[in-house]
């Protein structure tokens, strides 16, 4: 196993890893069962997130993250919702940013309110946190940078604005990921993430992640068991797996997506591009004082000239698809995909239309993907 204070690149591959018996290998065995015997020290069930595969890879994304403990849950929101339900109660109140994930809005209004929680909604300004808190206040949620805008929020402010409160802190840090950005070094309690994004990176897995502090995690795992958010044993295998190369793609799509947003911010039929590693991003200064790099992901809108389902549909290397984070470059309208369930009045507030196009940037050539965006941004 890894010393905890190795690189992200060693944690990758080594953190959380056992001494097996000869006959395994150097893989971690999978274990697909789901009857164990009871009498041991403690009761093993799938469900209870802690078999074998489960506790090895919870170990390896917080080992990653720099955390006390952690879950691996069946899906991104998953996690969120044992964070919001594991530390909430009706009445409580928390506060999101503005512009935060389609989904976790999603999960406020469709369930977290009508159960009796209250939400204010933070603009990001420094100066208006701390004006949101009452004395129901239990959370703060953020997300950095955020889907699909791509804004960066300062951490260190937030954390700062929780402990003096007594609040728990929370962010969503699935498209920086901890190879990028490591928020508890910032004083984050606790880090969420979409696993079925860059840590699975191969567009072939649903997972989600929850790690931090160990007394949250305490509080937060009774609600995951109950509302049934594991995963089995060939899942956390192949989750394993795709970890083990998390830190090698991270840098190289990463390095992809900032050519590509270079390029896209100089060609016409492109109004906007939102990539924190431009020197025009209005957060550019913040993101490269809090994180390693730029990341993988990238918006832009389209000129008024350019059709948006021809543009698609010229695309011959980039593919239309939900979801991002894997090996090959994908690219969606988040009008029409994680922000969908939004009304129109509010993905109009946020400048969320059928324009704006989110890219997530794979490992291929990034000559190659330029040609391939050049020519569907043709206007003829």
């Amino acid at each position: 196993m890894a010393d905890k204070k190795a690189a992200p690149e060693t944690l990758c591959i080594h953190a959380g890893a056992g001494d097996y018996p000869a006959p395994f290998g150097l893989n971690t065995p999978v274990v697909t069962s789901s009857a164990f015997d009871y009498r041991a020290d403690h009761v093993r069930y799938p469900r209870y997130h802690n078999t074998l595969n489960h506790d090895l890879v919870a170990t390896r994304v917080a080992a990653l993250e720099g955390a006390e403990a952690g879950l691996v849950t069946a899906s991104g929101m998953g996690a969120i919702s044992a964070v919001f339900l594991g530390l909430m109660r009706p009445g409580d109140h928390a506060i999101v940013l503005d512009g935060i994930y389609g989904g976790t809005i999603d999960l406020i209004e469709g369930l977290l309110k009508p159960l009796g929680m209250t939400f204010s909604v933070w603009d990001g300004g420094p100066d208006h946190l701390d004006d949101l808190v009452t004395e129901r206040t239990r959370l703060i949620h953020v997300e950095s940078p955020t889907n699909p805008l791509m804004r960066v929020i300062d951490l260190s402010r937030v954390a700062e604005c929780c402990r003096g409160h007594g609040l728990v802190s929370v962010i969503d840090n699935t498209f920086a990921t901890p190879i990028l950005q490591r928020p508890i070094e910032f004083g984050f309690d606790l880090v969420v993430h979409s696993a079925t994004k860059y840590f699975g990176g191969h567009s072939d897995l649903l997972s989600g992640a929850v790690v931090g502090r160990a007394d949250l995690m305490d509080a937060i795992r009774p609600t995951a068991i109950r509302i049934g958010s594991s995963l089995n044993g060939q899942d956390l295998a192949l989750l394993e797996r795709s970890l083990k190369t998390l830190a090698v793609r991270i840098e190289r799509q990463s390095e992809n997506a900032g050519r590509l947003a270079a390029r896209l911010a100089d060609h016409s039929g492109v109004s906007e591009v939102f990539y924190p590693g431009l020197d025009s991003h209005p957060d550019h200064e913040l993101a490269g004082r809090q994180m390693s790099d730029f990341g993988a992901m990238l918006s832009f809108r389209l000129s008024r000239n350019i059709d948006p389902e021809r543009f698609l549909d010229r695309l011959a290397l980039i593919q239309a698809a939900v979801s991002l984070g894997g090996v090959e470059s994908t690219i969606c309208q988040p009008s029409r995909t994680s922000h969908a369930k939004l009304d129109s009045k509010e993905r109009d507030r946020q400048g969320i239309d059928d324009r704006l196009l989110r890219l997530s940037v794979g490992l291929e050539s990034p000559d190659d993907l330029w040609r391939d965006l050049e020519a569907a941004l043709e206007n003829d």
